[in-house]
């Protein structure tokens, strides 16, 4: 169990129970909107470009992040913020080669066209593979969210993450994708006052800017040290490039649910800038208390101890709250898409096709619970794990099963030679590739008696627990795992589709299947359903509502904070918060008939 290092004062249960009924309230006034299994599942395909632009970035890390990459950048500087400005080229890749496709693919699950354009046996294969792989992930990150409030705040691990999983599952079963996308907005705004505050408050602590950059080690301002060299981070980008064009299902969702395909490479371009920014200013915090903050055993926990140093009465209430949202943006994303693939392309495709639009809306809120549970019951089980751990298990978990899935969906968009034989046999091999190698690297002692016998050393593959010794380089394991599973998925898929070619039924259909993925938006006759008035929804009155609760909410705890350069702070952003939500309110709100 984490050591707990803060406690919660009033003005702090203030902030975090004002936090708690807001975005409550945000999923039950989407409760009854929620009409249409399009609605709840994708918005309609009418969410605002910026809205799901911020979803998308809020939903891509969870507190996770706060606690890998600072540790990252208290020990080893300026890396941290590299590993994760990763996230830029694979974005670029994202929105370049395969934002428009996705919006052209016109679905309503990410899996859901893996039927027309290979068969249902892989549509099926895919669904089964990916939910277990979302549910450890998301089992993780509300680990990470327990450890950092437990670290906080004093409460135990375990009912940190039963309260922050309660949270997360009530609000999403309630408003479906539109109260996803509209508290994403509100959680960025949330997590965007907090760093506000805490990061000034670090560097003057650490004696200024000045004083960070000429005391701090040698190479702490290097963009890679010599554990993480570029060596490490080509690959991960890699790495990144497919899970956020593919394997990452609540990403691919904010690229279909947006009205145009201008408006998907408009959500892309954004994520882009906003990773750009963000990084530095979350996470410099962690690099300055390397000035103040020696000797900390745990890295991971270095934002809650700078928290709990730094921040006055109601100010660390709010960072709590800024941790929990953002998990509660990754989590609530991926409970919707999950709860989307197992209504439409298990629920619906296997078992009632002919479900009313109703039954499938009570269905994926039924999904959401399900699969919410689940995620909870793993995180309390890895309760007990270290966080140091979380970043390795993570991209070791994404490198054995993000490749063997990512490129036959890739390819599927884009590719009119491979076929279903290839897509399946691939998947299965590179996946097989991947547990192998993992076997024997967790089974070492057992393997490398097997291998004792052959004329030529095998040792290379036992150098470390976590490394590969090839040629003296020593490669990490989750760069292995990505190299591996990529190649032989690759490979396999190519082959067998050379030499199975595709019966003329199938080339048809996938033929068929690439004209419609290759024809704008609005040139179909589905484009251009009617859509009822009343069904047409404009965000901005709710989010500036929202914005400005905030805001009052920083403004009441004012009283009880003592210091004058926290107060300013906390004041200052405050106001503008109340006056900018206030203001967006106001001019959002509905004019008279004339």
């Amino acid at each position: 169990m984490p050591k707990s290092v803060g406690h919660l004062e009033l003005p702090d249960m203030l902030i975090i129970v004002g936090y708690f009924v807001l975005m409550l309230g945000i999923g039950a006034y989407f409760y009854n909107r929620m009409r249409h299994i399009k609605d709840y599942f994708s918005g309609g395909n009418n969410i605002p470009w910026w809205l799901s632009g911020v979803s998308f970035y809020m939903s891509s890390f969870s507190v996770a992040a706060f606690v890998f990459y600072p540790g990252l950048c208290y020990r080893h500087g300026w890396v941290g913020v590299t590993l994760l400005w990763v996230a830029i080229p694979a974005t670029i890749f994202s929105v370049t080669l395969f934002a428009v496709r996705w919006r052209r693919a016109r679905i309503d699950s990410p899996v859901e066209y893996i039927e027309t354009r290979y068969s249902p046996f892989l549509r099926q294969l895919f669904a089964w593979h990916g939910v277990p792989v979302k549910l450890v992930d998301d089992g993780i990150k509300l680990f990470a969210t327990g450890t950092f409030i437990s670290v906080c705040t004093g409460l135990r691990i375990e009912y940190s993450v039963l309260a922050a999983g309660g949270i997360i599952l009530i609000s999403t079963f309630l408003g479906g994708l539109w109260a996803v996308t509209v508290t994403d907005f509100i959680q960025f705004v949330v997590l965007m006052a907090g760093v506000l505050i805490l990061l000034p408050l670090s560097i003057s602590r650490a004696g200024g800017l000045e004083k960070i950059f000429s005391t701090a080690p040698e190479g702490f301002f290097r963009p890679t040290s010599e554990e993480f060299g570029w060596s490490y981070v080509i690959p991960v980008i890699l790495l990144y490039a497919l899970a956020w064009s593919s394997i990452n299902w609540s990403l691919i969702q904010r690229y279909y649910c947006v009205p145009k395909e201008k408006d998907a490479l408009k959500v892309g371009w954004t994520v882009v800038a906003l990773y750009v920014i963000g990084p530095p200013l979350m996470f410099f915090p962690a690099i300055a208390a390397n000035q103040f903050i020696p000797g900390v055993e745990d890295a991971g926990h270095i934002y809650p101890l700078l928290c709990t140093q730094l921040l006055p009465a109601g100010m660390l209430g709010l960072i709590v709250a800024a941790m929990f949202a953002a998990t509660m943006s990754t989590l609530s994303s991926d409970y919707n898409v999950c709860a989307s693939v197992l209504t439409n392309d298990v629920y619906r495709r296997l078992f009632h096709p002919q479900a009313s639009q109703r039954e499938l809306v009570q269905v994926g809120r039924v999904m959401t619970i399900v699969f919410g549970l689940f995620a909870l019951g793993v995180g309390l089980l890895m309760s007990r794990g270290k966080s140091e751990d979380l970043f390795r298990t993570m991209v070791t978990l994404f490198g054995l099963a993000t490749a063997p899935v990512a490129i036959p969906m890739l390819l599927g968009l884009v590719s009119r030679r491979m076929n279903n034989a290839g897509a399946v046999i691939g998947c299965l091999a590179g996946l097989a590739a991947g547990l192998t190698l993992f076997a024997i690297k967790s089974y070492d002692g057992f393997f490398r008696s097997q291998f004792a016998s052959l004329p030529f050393s095998m040792d290379w593959l036992f150098s470390r627990d976590d490394e590969i010794l090839l040629r003296g380089l020593a490669i990490k394991m989750e760069i292995v795992y990505l190299l591996l599973t990529s190649t032989v998925t690759l490979l396999f898929m190519s082959v067998i589709s050379w030499l199975k070619p595709a019966t003329a039924e199938a080339q048809e259909r996938t033929d068929a299947f690439l004209k419609r993925a290759h024809t704008p938006i609005g040139q179909l006759p589905e484009d251009s359903l009617p859509v009822e008035k009343k069904d047409i929804f404009s965000p901005f009155r709710v989010v500036g509502v929202a914005v400005l609760c905030i805001g009052v909410l920083l403004l009441a705890v004012l009283p009880w904070i003592s210091g004058r350069t926290e107060l300013l702070l906390a004041g200052g952003v405050g106001l503008l918060l109340a006056i900018v939500g206030g203001a967006v309110a106001w001019g959002s709100k509905p004019k008279p008939a004339a």
